[in-house]
């Protein structure tokens, strides 16, 4: 393996992605990737030796993140995990490399490429699938490691230091927000919600904070995280699999699970009674046959995205505040990365300088029969200085790095041991 692909740079990086802009929420769907998946993911590219990837997958999106050169065979094995042709994944990927690939993973942390504008529910989501994957490899990406971190960080600043997610708007708000704009007398409704996953909790939270004691049952298929979250939030919980029971007396279904496939359809809705269906799922987990219930609605999350224009155009204008601080802290990325590329080449300076310290200091043991503290001390700094000095204009011109390491070489190393040689 070359040096450049043990620093991985971002030349070699590369970004994937299928979001909403180009695909609706079923063509999405298709393109979906489940943790199962993961193990086998990683140990596929392992054995294929194909670097470093990882996927994210939510409602909007699913993105590769690589640092491999050889994008191209990340995605078809990809294809092959989640069941669709490269040519069909092809149809709908945007395909962002280096620099710009870098920019685009701080510009979705930073909420920036969001269905809904400022929606930070996507850098927890950036955060445990990069933590999922560096779980399997046993070892983690410094390249990687240093994106996802600046990423954070990113997400943090724009969050405290602009207006951009004000007038909270992610897709669990979303759906509270459009049940009180639509729904009279939103307390006596029986609400009930299948799935307690990131998303699935998010939108109890928005009931709970925005409803006045909020009518809500849970359902989740694990039965302990149902139990703890309804524990939290002091709202009572159902077995999953007695759920059709509960829909009987259900106004208002919001299913936020993570299967598949739709696990609701127009069979779970007999009684003609009047019902509102919201699906945050991706893919769709309620089947579009349910409004063949006169009296049953659906809607999923590319409509609630419809419904807070009036907030959008709030943070439109706090975008540039945004870009700046991305702005910023790519620079910083950026120098990071030049001078761990030419961290060998600074290294090496210091030590043929501390070689010559060491010589002239023994010089003077030997003759003197003494050194002092302080000489030592000053030494060091001047050491450092000069050091300083060097990384500076080689990360400055990083076109001449090779060519001046290479002649501090000939400088401080060969020429004293030529000179050595020829005394001895």
């Amino acid at each position: 393996m070359t040096k450049d692909n043990n620093i991985h740079q971002t030349a070699n990086f590369a970004v994937l992605s299928v979001s909403f802009e180009k695909a609706d929420a079923e063509i999405r769907g298709k393109f979906a990737f489940f943790d199962e998946n993961v193990k086998y993911f990683v140990n596929q590219i392992h054995d294929l030796n194909l670097g470093d990837a990882f996927v994210v997958s939510t409602c909007n999106r699913t993105e590769i993140y690589t640092t491999t050169q050889n994008y191209l065979l990340i995605a078809e094995l990809y294809c092959k995990i989640v069941g669709v042709s490269l040519t069909d994944f092809m149809q709908y990927v945007n395909i962002v490399k280096h620099e710009e690939a870098l920019n685009h993973l701080f510009r979705v942390a930073a909420g920036l490429e969001s269905q809904i504008i400022g929606d930070f529910e996507i850098i927890g989501q950036i955060k445990n699938a990069y933590h999922r994957f560096r779980k399997e490899k046993k070892y983690s990406n410094p390249f990687l490691e240093r994106a996802i971190n600046s990423a954070i960080q990113i997400s943090k600043r724009i969050k405290n230091e602009t207006g951009i997610s004000n007038g909270a708007a992610s897709v669990s708000y979303a759906a509270v927000h459009y049940i009180l704009k639509n729904h009279i007398q939103i307390s006596d409704k029986n609400i009930l919600l299948l799935g307690v996953g990131e998303i699935g909790q998010n939108t109890v939270e928005n009931l709970v904070k925005h409803v006045y004691k909020p009518r809500v049952k849970i359902a989740n298929r694990s039965a302990d995280k149902a139990e703890k979250i309804a524990e939290k939030y002091q709202i009572p919980y159902i077995e999953f699999d007695t759920f059709q029971d509960e829909l009987g007396k259900t106004d208002i279904l919001i299913v936020a699970t993570g299967a598949q496939h739709p696990i609701i359809n127009k069979s779970h809705f007999p009684n003609g009674k009047e019902t509102l269906v919201i699906d945050l799922s991706i893919p769709n987990n309620v089947a579009k046959d349910v409004t063949e219930n006169e009296n049953v609605s659906l809607v999923d999350v590319d409509q609630l995205s419809l419904h807070i224009n009036e907030t959008m155009v709030q943070r439109q204008k706090e975008i540039p505040k945004a870009e700046e601080i991305i702005k910023e802290m790519t620079k910083d990325f950026l120098e990071w990365e030049k001078k761990r590329k030419l961290a060998p080449n600074i290294h090496h300076f210091k030590a043929s300088l501390k070689n010559i310290e060491r010589n002239e200091m023994h010089k003077i043991h030997k003759k003197h029969n003494y050194i002092e503290v302080d000489d030592m001390k000053l030494s060091d700094k001047m050491i450092q200085k000069i050091t300083n000095r060097f990384a500076k204009f080689i990360i400055d011109n990083p076109w001449k790095a090779e060519e001046i390491s290479k002649l501090m070489h000939e400088i401080l190393v060969e020429q004293p041991n030529k000179e050595f040689n020829e005394k001895h």
